[in-house]
């Protein structure tokens, strides 16, 4: 089992070779789970929102990661305006590595603490007034702000300006969520200057519904954006 300390160095490591993290969100199948492990996301993430079609049990997300037998990729925890007792309670089934959270930047830090465990802040951006500017956090997920009628917060399909990010001087390590996909991911890339991605809707045929060969076409794609731009 990882050590505080080795949670908080792994929160957003990379691959040698591979300066841009990927993280294939709302995984709750076998098939999706082995093509990132095989395609080498550095993040995989679990949804624990009763409301969201990617949602997983604790128990699924345990046997899953009892499968994975090699390295195998960092796990995050997706919670939304989650009590303490909520996530209490999956983390005594699923040993995750990261938490990601949609609440409050105080609440966010709250949590922080009381897990010891590295947090995520997802960050919804219309405007650039919306970006962070300072954080005790961990890193920040920049996404899209959802319609006023949507259901979720995220995983909407929609996709931001990435021009607001370009000379956004970053508090802390930080991934471009929304509306990504294998097709577009290459453009994000370079119109934003993302450390890191998170992909979700971009990779299903159906809401919630992992393909395998989309995952891997994602992964493949930021890979060879980098080779192609040496980065």
């Amino acid at each position: 089992m990882p050590t505080n300390a080795d949670r908080s160095e792994g929160a957003h490591r990379r691959p040698a070779g591979s300066p841009i993290g990927v993280k294939i969100c709302g995984i709750r199948e076998r098939s999706a789970f082995d093509a990132a492990c095989e395609a080498g996301a550095d993040w995989i993430g679990f949804v624990f929102f009763a409301r969201s079609p990617r949602c997983v049990t604790p128990q699924t997300v345990a046997t899953l990661l009892r499968s994975e037998k090699k390295a195998r990729p960092q796990t995050v925890g997706l919670f939304v305006k989650a009590d303490d007792s909520t996530i209490e309670r999956t983390l005594s089934v699923a040993d995750l590595d990261i938490l990601q959270i949609y609440d409050t930047p105080a609440r966010a830090l709250e949590i922080r603490q009381k897990f010891k465990r590295p947090v995520w802040l997802s960050c919804a951006v219309t405007t650039p007034i919306d970006l962070p500017e300072n954080t005790m956090l961990d890193g920040y997920v920049i996404e899209p702000r959802a319609p006023a009628d949507a259901a979720l917060p995220g995983g909407n399909g929609i996709t931001l300006d990435w021009s607001l990010l370009r000379h956004w001087q970053a508090p802390s390590p930080w991934m471009l969520a929304g509306g990504l996909t294998p097709d577009n991911v290459a453009r994000a890339l370079a119109m934003s200057h993302a450390p890191a991605v998170d992909v979700s809707s971009g990779v299903e045929t159906a809401p919630g519904e992992k393909s395998p060969e989309l995952v891997r076409n994602f992964i493949k794609n930021v890979r060879g954006y980098c080779a192609a731009n040496k980065r």
